[in-house]
């Protein structure tokens, strides 16, 4: 696999447009912080470490309920 280079990279994106530019460190911030956090591995979610964390969190709440109390908190 061939290396590109932080200067190639860089070189590239004085091509993009400033918006694109500013999605782009948007998109690099993002990753970031997901890798931070150890949510990321190999450029994928490790969804497997999510599984189970909501268990119990609306027992016993009714949904359509749950459903309009976000709602009217929205409004």
């Amino acid at each position: 696999m061939k290396r590109v280079t932080i200067e190639k990279i860089e070189k590239e994106i004085t091509n993009l447009l400033p918006q694109e530019q500013l999605k782009l460190v948007e998109r690099l911030a993002h990753r970031l912080r997901l890798q931070k956090k150890g949510i990321v591995r190999e450029k994928k979610l490790a969804w497997g470490r999510l599984y189970g964390l909501g268990k119990g969190l609306w027992r016993g709440e009714d949904a359509q309920e749950y459903v309009n109390r976000l709602r009217a908190d929205r409004a």
